[in-house]
């Protein structure tokens, strides 16, 4: 049996810490949202930025086609959700970029030339609290005299 021909969706996934965002591209005109949200009224301004770098590195490529970036974010804080969105959309869009052989690799190149964590989630953690302190290093105070 032949396979569906149809739209090209592409979903894609991103972690920073405990912050996951799931991307869904598609063909549309070209909008970007982020919890349904536009992405340009995200504050502060630094995270804007942060968020849509794989969006300026692809469109000076031209391989920004027309496509709508959906992206849904959970968890974790405001540095770490941005750098979540910012790894699922530079997935999708070397996933939907693709050649016969899969993905763009020219795009990927120049993702990871830019900054390897534009692929690649972060696999840093919070450290656990331990017992005798109060967080993962500081200890009690003792005096034996």
């Amino acid at each position: 049996m032949a396979k569906k021909k149809g739209p090209k969706i592409v979903n894609t996934s991103g972690k920073r810490k405990t912050a996951v965002a799931r991307a869904t591209l598609k063909p549309g005109k070209g909008r970007v949202r982020v919890n349904g949200g536009p992405i340009h009224i995200m504050e502060p301004e630094l995270a804007r930025r942060k968020a849509l770098e794989p969006i300026k590195i692809a469109e000076a490529m031209n391989r920004l086609e027309r496509v709508d970036i959906s992206v849904d974010v959970r968890g974790g804080g405001q540095m770490g959700q941005v750098d979540a969105i910012r790894t699922a959309i530079a997935r999708g869009l070397v996933k939907y970029n693709d050649g016969a052989e899969g993905e763009d690799e020219e795009l990927r190149d120049e993702f990871i030339r830019f900054e390897r964590k534009m692929l690649v989630n972060d696999p840093r953690r919070k450290e656990p609290k331990h017992q005798m302190g109060r967080g993962a290093r500081k200890k009690w105070q003792k005096s034996y005299r």
